[in-house]
């Protein structure tokens, strides 16, 4: 027969190491969020915006975005630009996540809730920083902004 002191050691142990494991679970799970750093519905809006530079649907980009980038281009615009940067650029090889920095504002051209995410990319013919400027409408990401940096661009 163990004694009382070996009993509630033995009881504790396990205790301890469910413990151990559910804090590590926490841990791993906040440090890929952080990792990551955007909401699910956000990557996805990314991720649709992507397929559709790569597959020149502009129009398409147009009529879905917020409303501040159609009030600052017209769809012709909008086209040039996207036209522009595939010539120069090429299609989207690689698209490495960097940084996102979710805003709140309650004024300013971008006013409610924003994400500014920036990847480091590798088009066909260079390679430079993407940034997507989303905002949260009515529960739904839409693009506000779009700017990409390249050297590859100055040529």
């Amino acid at each position: 027969m163990r004694s009382p002191a070996t009993s509630t050691r033995h009881i504790k142990r396990p205790a301890i190491y469910l413990l151990l494991l559910y804090a590590a679970l926490i841990v791993s799970c906040t440090v890929d969020q952080k990792r990551s750093g955007l909401p699910t519905q956000a990557q996805t809006a990314i991720d649709s915006i992507g397929e559709d530079l790569d597959q020149q649907r502009y129009e398409k980009i147009y009529n879905e975005a917020a409303e501040e980038w159609r009030s600052a281009n017209t769809p012709e615009q909008s086209e040039a630009v996207f036209k522009t940067l595939r010539e120069k650029l090429g299609g989207v090889r690689t698209r490495d996540y960097q940084t996102a920095r979710e805003e709140q504002s309650s004024s300013g051209p971008l006013s409610g809730h924003s994400l500014v995410v920036t990847y480091y990319t590798t088009f066909e013919r260079g390679a430079g920083m993407e940034t997507f400027t989303l905002v949260e409408r009515q529960g739904q990401w839409q693009l506000a902004r779009y700017f990409v940096n390249s050297n590859a661009l100055k040529q």
